[in-house]
Order: structure tokens, then C-alpha cells, then sequence
């Protein structure tokens, strides 16, 4: 055989996966239709928020959480409902959502201090929620941030991976493209596919298919850690439900191309069973990088919660979509409400705009990811953050203007349409206003944000004051056109507890495993219908290292 295992997949799955084989003593062959000398995958690009409960750091911030505080947020946020019946596509996810908080809570803060990786202290709180105790959201802060980001997540197996290069534990075979699984006598046995050839492209960049070769590998297992869907619009579409409206026609995309769900057909030809994918997770607040790396590239807004959220016509959308609240839910309302229409927009003030807008990715924040404490300081100390004012400076997708009028009609101008009328855009901000004249008021919104700022983290970074929009002291005026951005894919492989790929009499398929978002980040959805934020990357860690340590044990 060519090696112990073969692993499909050089994102973080992959390389936690093989960090566990080779501490074990075994051989792998890491094989990515990417170029190897970049490895980490999309997690490279990421900002590398990670989930974590009762936390050092959420108790040194006042926040008191708990293990079953969590799992009541977890529950009520998947709605697990295929539980029962020949069915049962959550019965796998769930085990895995339960194994994977009661982690969270325990050993994951120390596997991470171990490995080197470090926190920001202040606690962000993501998915804040739609209003009940028993629903969808977090109850408290939970969102921690990596002191690297994303490429500070990745380092440490990225390391030990190539540490095994140089034990001779470990071969890595980019621009190996995966089409098909070998099996022998009813056991997947490899891989074969195609060698790539073209030039060497910057990390993320669209990458050549010109096929040069062809391969086979074989060996005693296959770890398939290849991720999800969110580059392949057409498979977005395909399985798009219908609780969220329709799919745009024009949409963003979150993740680099080779994110293709190519893997899959794959897969499900061996025997594995793919579930719940229907499942997916896109954003609200995507606007296209002024500076784009692949096809479509677009960035997140990570919003505090103050901003007015607009549909395309003018209209505020109600609670719970406000900013940084539901994603999903915000998602269904304007994929009903206004289909005919892409886009939905943020209006703010310039204070608002530097205190409460961050941006998605690694390479958006090089103060987090360059370790830089001094220029991190300068987030508090400064106005708009630069990175943000690149996009105002870009003029594509960001309006301002001193009266409610202009900014009325420069967002129609940015659209080439009439859509948002002045007087009613007028007639919502002063109504806004109104409800700052005293400490009490009836607006939702307004009491969120009032009750944010107890959070020590929210009123250090991410929450402003409550002013009036029309106070000249906090102008200009900000509008802020959004978009669909695609992201992450929540159903895929179901896998019993060790990452075993299931059939779907539910028996394992033999030498086939999976992990990370191919498995819908545990058992084929650990994540039910819903993230709490925090916990993709949480669950390739989590998938790479359960599966790397129980293949291990196998072999």
C-alpha cells in the first residue's frame, strides 16, 4: 500500500486529522486538487472565531455561562427534527452536536493552549438570537477570537503535518484531484483521479484544470475532509429550501472556488449516505471585495447592533432581524418579503460605522492577525478602522450624506432605481430618534442595544452609545447596500462518533471516514438548521480529531 491512510483534503479537517495520524506513528498521504505549499484551506481566510463555554476569558468579562446553558442554546437553534423513522438524518448530528458542547466546555480551551493557539480577551457575543429563552441564539457571549485569526488556527497543524514531511511520515500530493474511490472486495481501498497541471497561483486564487495525469493510491483507510458547497452556485440553488424563500439571482461568494462539493458524487457512489442537505448557512451582509482573490469574492460585515436594516424597498425589517441577531431568519424575511430584490441595506451614522462594523476574514483584520496588540488598541482609540474604510473609499456599496434626503437618493443612485423613498426614510429615522429622548421608549431595537452595552465587551469594541441619527455631532449619514454571501454547507456525510461514513442501513462503510464540512461538521449536521457561530472551525477541530485519533486506534 502507499500509505496507512489516505486524506482528501488539505483544509483544517484534513490537517488535524493527519496531526493525529503521524503523532501515532502513522503514514498518510494528504492529497488536495490545490497546491500544497498553501495549505488550511478556507480556514486560512477566516476570521477564527472559536465557540467556547465557561470560559477564563467570559469569566474574567462578568459572563456566566454554563455547559447546559449551551446545549439549551445548541437545541433550541438546530431544531432537530428527523430524529425518529427510517429516516433519522439529525440522529447522528445530534450525538455529535451533545459530544461537541460538552468540549466545548471542557478540554478544547487546553487542547488549543497546548497547541499554541491563543485568545483575544474580549468576548464577542454572535447570534444573539430571536427572543426566547428556548429558541434559536446565544444566551451570552460565547464568540472567542483567535489572536492570529484564521492562519493562527491553522499554524500548529500546518507545522506538525510538515513536520511529518520531513519524518517521512507524511507525502503530500497537490494538484491531485479526487474523481473516484477504489474499492476492493467491498472496502474502500483509495483513491484515483486526476494530476493537475498550470502555474502556481496565489493562496485562494482560481487555479487551472488542465489534467496532465492520472493517479491511484491505495491504503488501509480514506479520510475525505474536501468541505463544502458554498463556491458551486448551482449546487447552492439545487438544494436551496423553499423555508428560505427563493435563491437569489445574484449572490456573493464567501469561500474560495475550490469549496465545489466535488467530492461528494464521489462518495455517495461507495455507498455513504448524504443527509440534510437542505441545510445550509449564508449571510445577509455580504458585499463584494473591492480587492477580489477568486470569482465573486465577497466580505461579511460583522455587524454590532445598532445599524437600521432596510429592505430593498425602504422598509425596516422586523425583530428578530436586526443586525447580528438571526442570520437564517433575517435571511428567509427578505428572501420572502422583497424576492424580486437582492440586496437590503444598513443605514447608520459614521460613529456607529467605526465602532460597530468589523469585517469577516483574516485579511481584513491585520491587527488580530498579525498579533499586533498596538494596532488592536487602535480599534478603540481611532474612528473607522481601515480596513472598512476601504470599502467606503471604494464608493460601490457605501453611501454618506449629511441630510436624510441626499442619502436617500444616493442609495437610488447606487441601484439605478427609485426604490427608497426620502419621506419615508425620514419618517423611520426620526422615529428612531424619538425613542432616545428618555431612558424608556417601546423600540426593541433601541432596548437591545441599551442592554448590549452591559456587556463589557460590547461596550469596550462593538456597541456605540445610543445617539440620535440626525445629531450632526455622529454624521454623516451611512448607508450600507448588502448581499447574499454564501458560506458554509451544514448537511453531508453521516458519520457514527469516530467518523465512520455510514451507509444508509446506518452500518459503516469499510475504510471510509469523514470529517469536518463534508460531514456537515459531525454526522452528516451537527449543527441541526442553525449555527451559533463559532463553531465551524470549532468542528473541523473537533471532526479532524476525533476521527485522526480513532483511525489511529483502528490501524
Amino acid at each position: 500500500m502507499d500509505a496507512d491512510v489516505v486524506v482528501v483534503g488539505a483544509g483544517l479537517a484534513g490537517l488535524v486529522a493527519t496531526s493525529e495520524l503521524v503523532a501515532a506513528g502513522r503514514r498518510v498521504v494528504l492529497v488536495d486538487q490545490e497546491s500544497t505549499t498553501h495549505l488550511g484551506g478556507q480556514a486560512w481566510w477566516s476570521f477564527g472565531g472559536l465557540f467556547l463555554v465557561d470560559s477564563p476569558e467570559q469569566r474574567r468579562m462578568g459572563i456566566r455561562d454554563s455547559e447546559e446553558l449551551a446545549w439549551q442554546d445548541w437545541t433550541g437553534s438546530a431544531g432537530f427534527d428527523r430524529l425518529e423513522g427510517p429516516d433519522a438524518q439529525d440522529r447522528w448530528g445530534r450525538e455529535w452536536a451533545r459530544a461537541y458542547v460538552a468540549w466545548a466546555a471542557g478540554e478544547k480551551r487546553s487542547w488549543l493552549r497546548e497547541k499554541g493557539i491563543g485568545l483575544f480577551p474580549v468576548v464577542g457575543w454572535a447570534e444573539r438570537g430571536d427572543g426566547s429563552a428556548t429558541g434559536h441564539g446565544n444566551s451570552v457571549p460565547r464568540f472567542h477570537i483567535t489572536w492570529g485569526t484564521g492562519p493562527g488556527v491553522v499554524e500548529p497543524f500546518e507545522r506538525a503535518v510538515r513536520d511529518g514531511v520531513e519524518q517521512g511520515l507524511v507525502e503530500l500530493r497537490g494538484r491531485h484531484r479526487v474523481t473516484g474511490l477504489v474499492v476492493t472486495d467491498g472496502a474502500v481501498t483509495g483513491v484515483r483521479g486526476d494530476v493537475l497541471g498550470g502555474a502556481e497561483v496565489e493562496r485562494g486564487a482560481p487555479s487551472g484544470r488542465e489534467v496532465v495525469g492520472t493517479f491511484e493510491l491505495s491504503a488501509q483507510a480514506v479520510v475525505v475532509t474536501s468541505g463544502g458547497i458554498g463556491a458551486n452556485a448551482d449546487l447552492v440553488r439545487r438544494w436551496w429550501p423553499d423555508r428560505l424563500g427563493t435563491p437569489p439571482v445574484e449572490m456573493v461568494t464567501g469561500v474560495p472556488a475550490y469549496v465545489d462539493g466535488s467530492m461528494l458524487d464521489p462518495v455517495e457512489a461507495v455507498g455513504a449516505r448524504l443527509v440534510n442537505r437542505d441545510r445550509m448557512w449564508h449571510y445577509v451582509e455580504g458585499l463584494p471585495n473591492h480587492s477580489p482573490v477568486w470569482p465573486g469574492h465577497g466580505i461579511r460585515i460583522l455587524p454590532g447592533p445598532s445599524s437600521l436594516w432596510l429592505d430593498a424597498l425602504g422598509r425596516r425589517l422586523p425583530f428578530p432581524c436586526l443586525p447580528g441577531f438571526d442570520t437564517l431568519g433575517t435571511l428567509a424575511h427578505l428572501r420572502t418579503a422583497a424576492p424580486e430584490h437582492d440586496h437590503s441595506w444598513f443605514v447608520a451614522t459614521t460613529t456607529i460605522l467605526g465602532k460597530e462594523y468589523a469585517l469577516s476574514g483574516s485579511e481584513q483584520n491585520p491587527d488580530l492577525t498579525g498579533r499586533s496588540v498596538r494596532q488592536v488598541l487602535g480599534r478603540v482609540t481611532t474612528g473607522v478602522p481601515a480596513p472598512v474604510q476601504r470599502f467606503v473609499d471604494s464608493g460601490a456599496d457605501v453611501v454618506l450624506a449629511d441630510t436624510v434626503e441626499e442619502l436617500a437618493a444616493r442609495m437610488n443612485a447606487l441601484t439605478g432605481s427609485s426604490l427608497v423613498d426620502a419621506a419615508e426614510l425620514r419618517r423611520l429615522v426620526e422615529a428612531r430618534d424619538r425613542e432616545l429622548t428618555n431612558d424608556y421608549g417601546k423600540d426593541v431595537q433601541t432596548a437591545l442595544v441599551r442592554a448590549a452595552r452591559r456587556s463589557r465587551g460590547d461596550r469596550l469594541v462593538r456597541t456605540a452609545p445610543p445617539h440620535r441619527f440626525l445629531d450632526p455631532k455622529h454624521g454623516p449619514l451611512v448607508a450600507v447596500r448588502l448581499r447574499v454571501l454564501t458560506r458554509k454547507t451544514l448537511g453531508g456525510v453521516q458519520t457514527d462518533l469516530d467518523g465512520r461514513a455510514l451507509a444508509a442501513n446506518g452500518t459503516p462503510v469499510p475504510g471510509l471516514w469523514a470529517a469536518g464540512e463534508v460531514a456537515g461538521f459531525g454526522g452528516g449536521g451537527m449543527h441541526g438548521y442553525r449555527s451559533l457561530e463559532g463553531t465551524f472551525l470549532g468542528g473541523c477541530l473537533f471532526g479532524g480529531r476525533q476521527v485522526g485519533r480513532a483511525l489511529a486506534a483502528s490501524l
